[in-house]
């Protein structure tokens, strides 16, 4: 007597395909509470105090309040469908964490850089970063207390940024925002991808 096996066709175990996602971005622009606002579970944060062995290498700016820093990464989970599920990881904002980006984004699918319409400049950075590596990624300007100091259109002018690249409003603070935002660039994404099928 024969035995037939039931056990699915595919010779690999079966799950949800993880998708990573890096969102960058200045010192203080919401990167920890962007990936917050999304997680399923309760995001794993390195958040730690800021003391005065960082004055001369943090620039508070605009963000003089902020008593916490992220000095390793942010790390959020949102399961999209039984198919799916995203892993967020946020990078840390100061220039002397830098080292950091390398690791963070291997196997990364695309980044979302978040931008203070009020400390444009230090937005250059992470954009410089991603383009120099041909990493997709969306450009979200995050509404601090529901305020847009500039328009999309006006942060995209200062920030030289190509019409490939989307410019999007967002709210860290809100979970639709943020899954709008994350949408966009998931978009981008896969229109890269149907373009290079299109060549091969």
């Amino acid at each position: 007597m024969s035995v037939v096996s039931e056990s699915p066709t595919r010779p690999f175990a079966t799950g949800p395909i993880p998708v990573k996602i890096v969102i960058a971005g200045g010192f203080g622009v919401g990167k920890t509470t962007f990936v917050g606002a999304l997680s399923d579970i309760t995001p794993l944060t390195t958040e730690a105090a800021m003391t005065t062995l960082g004055e001369g290498f943090d620039d508070r700016g605009d963000v003089s309040t902020k008593t916490t820093t992220t000095v390793a990464m942010d790390f959020g989970r949102v399961a999209v469908d039984d198919a799916i599920v995203l892993y967020l990881f946020g990078t840390p904002g100061q220039d002397r964490f830098g080292f950091m980006w390398n690791d963070l984004i291997q196997g990364a699918l695309g980044a979302v850089v978040l931008v203070d319409s009020r400390r444009i400049e230090d937005s250059f950075p992470a954009l410089d970063y991603f383009e120099s590596r041909s990493v997709p990624f969306v450009v979200a300007v995050n509404r601090f207390g529901g305020q847009m100091f500039h328009t999309v259109d006006e942060v995209r002018e200062a920030l030289s940024i190509s019409t490939q690249v989307p410019v999007v409003s967002t709210d860290a603070r809100g979970r639709v925002a943020v899954k709008e935002t994350v949408l966009s660039l998931l978009d981008v994404v896969l229109q890269r991808a149907l373009a290079k099928a299109k060549t091969n």
